[in-house]
């Protein structure tokens, strides 16, 4: 039994090493256009998104984060952070779990800073873990689904995207965001 789970163990591992290097090897022009892309594409879909994020200090976004897993898994992605609409810095996400999981997903996540003080608090430590530093509240909608922007009160709120559009139940919790050099 011990032998299976060692195995499986390093299975996942093997698997998650394997797809992260495709998913880093993104250079500042690359990321920034899947950035363009994925909020045109979430402005296109949410109703309500585009006056949000208007109102926002700042855009975190990550256009891929891969999730790899058999047993152990593990995700990682890369993003900008937008700041009146320019690139001020970039930025990974990380993160490791433990339980039932098989196989690979990609999704998008769009993390938007409502005040000032939220925006200064995560720029400002050196690897910001959700959950830890700081709590994400995650926005769920339907598809053709709308914000109303003033209902919002969350001074960090974040959505999660696959390709079909907003995802539900899931959560951020235990992400680490780290600043990187592109």
């Amino acid at each position: 039994m011990l032998r299976s789970f060692v195995c499986l163990a390093v299975l996942a591992i093997i698997s998650f090493v394997v797809i992260v290097p495709n998913s880093q090897a993104a250079s500042a022009p690359e990321i920034d256009a899947g950035v363009r892309a994925t909020l045109d594409k979430f402005f296109h879909q949410v109703k309500g998104a585009r006056d949000l994020a208007d109102k926002s200090v700042g855009i975190l976004v990550f256009p891929s984060v891969v999730k790899a897993g058999f047993g152990l898994g593990g995700e990682y992605g890369e993003g900008a952070l937008l700041v009146r609409g320019k690139t001020a810095d970039y930025y990974n996400t990380l993160s490791a779990s433990f339980g039932f999981q098989l196989g690979v997903q990609e999704r998008s996540v769009i993390i938007m800073f409502m005040t000032h003080t939220a925006l200064e608090q995560f720029r400002s430590s050196a690897g910001w873990k959700v959950g830890v530093d700081g709590s994400i509240a995650i926005i769920t909608l339907g598809v053709g689904g709308s914000i109303d922007s003033s209902k919002i009160k969350s001074p960090v709120v974040g959505f999660i995207l696959d390709p079909k559009g907003l995802m539900y139940n899931l959560t951020l919790e235990g992400s680490k965001i780290t600043k990187i050099r592109r």
